[in-house]
């Protein structure tokens, strides 16, 4: 159950509450600042889901695939480096998005209206603990 409160040192079982939380939802929007750890938490997500390729934030070049069993793949997308909506429509946002296979989108806020209402959006805070909180943001938009 959201929210979910845990140390880097729990982020493995933390990814696996999140999509334990989500089954069958295949499409995640990640809002948080920099350095609240929503690559991080990627990256354990997609152990979670079998990937063996290394998983690294796609900054420069908006989108990562990485290969799952079956033909299936994941798709990584950091949006922080756009200047204008139409570059996500040019890589062809919109087709991945419905493509049936996971998406995980990092600072969607740059591209908000392309997301289809069925997202989940996960809101990544640096408590003054230290520890994170993953909560789902309320709402279909920001």
């Amino acid at each position: 159950m959201l929210p979910i409160d845990f140390q880097l040192s729990g982020i493995q079982q933390a990814a696996r509450l999140l999509l334990n939380n989500f089954p069958g939802q295949k499409l995640f929007a990640f809002y948080g600042g920099m350095g609240a750890g929503k690559t991080t938490l990627i990256q354990a997500i997609c152990r979670e889901l079998g990937v063996k390729s290394f998983v690294n934030s796609p900054s420069f070049a908006l989108i990562n695939e990485y290969p799952l069993n079956k033909g299936d793949a994941v798709y990584h997308f950091d949006f922080y480096r756009i200047n204008k909506l139409q570059e996500a429509y040019s890589i062809g946002s919109e087709e991945y998005f419905y493509s049936d296979n996971y998406c995980f989108i990092e600072w969607p806020e740059k591209i908000e209206e392309l997301l289809p209402e069925d997202c989940i959006r996960i809101d990544l805070k640096v408590l003054d603990t230290g520890e994170r909180r993953i909560s789902q943001r309320v709402g279909s938009k920001t």
